[in-house]
């Protein structure tokens, strides 16, 4: 059953009051409508599985982020709702940004293509047309923490918008050859974070479709308590944050994403390797500058991290033993053979954090979680190899179900 809209003027995302339970935004009285005239932009990178192969993941995560930063800088960095989800992204644009966000959205499809080497593909597509369609864009807020709060989405508009994505539809055309996007506070110098406790375990799931939504949501929640059952309730960043070596290893992704200096890619790189040594000897040292506390900041960068959300789907990244790894697949595989979920797993030895921080001296810096080895791409896959062809053909239509991306 699609919710009525909101009427015009009336919806403010910011306004929205945050849950801080993770489980509590399974509940319906977590969401809003989104209004009709609002749009949902939507983005994945080609081919994710092949970059994954040839051991690119890290620049797939980053050209991900990149439409998240590119959007937030070009519609003035107010609170922005937004899901990461790997490989690509999916944000709620209000109807009079429309036009700046399809010149970012553009700006960054030509940047990952000339500079990153991958191919994005982005649409603008109506929330009307998603409600005509037979579907809901409803949105709530979660804040892991007092400084940060991230979109939570539900009522499966979000999925028919990447459905409508993969068919070419409301497709964003790329700019001019050597458009740059401003991707001001988008970075990468994080190592990839070492599982603590045996593995990092992407988890995927969806409920099925024609499932009693209650049984369905029971499950799912299930799955949540098993994985905050672990130590440190299955955050995937240690105590203290990731750590940091010099140069760091995403410094060529930041070189490509600042641009060049004064007209001179080795400027820049000259210039960047300056800042992320005076960056390294801050962190290493634990110093404090201003307004501006390293060991402050790494505690914040854990307690804002988005390794759990809820976008049609629940989406985690859990640091746990082979044994919790094991009872989330069983308790998964036993509601699939129910009718209730179709799930995907991936298992890796380490998560990687890609981060946007326009301000390092305020709290509200972002970061998105995500397996080293593929993570919610691998995930998405292992789901899709579930679905027969004929079944996966038939889902095409943006009026069908279907999985999330897996590029």
């Amino acid at each position: 059953m699609v919710t009525a809209p909101a009427p015009p003027g009336s919806f403010r995302y910011a306004d929205l009051t945050p849950a801080t339970d993770f489980l509590s935004i399974l509940e319906d009285a977590q969401y809003r409508p989104v209004p009709d005239g609002w749009w949902v932009a939507v983005t994945d990178v080609v081919d994710s599985t092949g970059a994954i192969a040839a051991g690119r993941y890290r620049a797939v995560n980053f050209v991900g982020a990149a439409v998240i930063a590119a959007l937030r800088n070009a519609l003035g960095q107010r609170e922005l709702p937004f899901v990461f989800g790997g490989d690509g992204a999916s944000v709620l644009v209000a109807p009079d940004e429309a036009g700046a966000a399809r010149a970012a959205l553009a700006a960054t499809v030509a940047w990952a293509r000339d500079t990153m080497g991958l191919s994005l593909r982005a649409a603008l597509v109506p929330v009307a047309a998603i409600r005509a369609a037979g579907h809901a864009v409803e949105v709530a807020r979660y804040a892991p923490s007092p400084d940060v709060a991230y979109a939570m989405f539900m009522g499966g508009g979000l999925a028919f918008a990447e459905r409508a994505l993969k068919r070419g539809l409301y497709a964003v055309e790329p700019a001019a050859s050597g458009t740059q996007p401003d991707l001001t506070g988008l970075t990468c110098r994080f190592e990839p974070a070492r599982a603590r406790h045996g593995l990092i375990l992407s988890v995927l799931v969806v409920a099925a479709e024609g499932a009693d939504r209650g049984a369905a949501r029971a499950a799912i929640a299930d799955v949540v308590r098993l994985a905050a059952g672990a130590p440190a309730r299955g955050h995937p960043l240690p105590p203290g944050g990731p750590s940091l070596r010099w140069p760091p290893a995403g410094f060529a992704h930041e070189v490509r994403a600042r641009g060049p200096l004064w007209g001179s890619l080795a400027l820049r790189r000259l210039h960047l390797l300056g800042a992320t040594l005076v960056g390294y000897l801050i962190f290493r040292f634990g110093l404090r500058l201003g307004g501006f506390s390293a060991p402050r900041y790494l505690d914040e960068l854990v307690a804002n991290a988005d390794f759990r959300k809820y976008d049609d789907a629940l989406r985690m990244t859990v640091d746990g033993s082979p044994d919790l790894a094991a009872r989330i697949e069983a308790r998964l595989e036993a509601a699939e053979a129910a009718g209730l979920v179709r799930f995907g797993l991936h298992r890796q030895a380490a998560a990687l954090t890609t981060c946007i921080t326009r301000n390092a001296s305020m709290r509200d810096h972002v970061h998105f979680v995500d397996g080293e080895d593929g993570g919610y791409a691998r995930a998405a896959q292992a789901l899709k190899a579930k679905v027969p062809p004929a079944d996966n053909a038939a889902r095409g239509s943006p009026s069908g179900g279907g999985p999330p991306s897996g590029g």
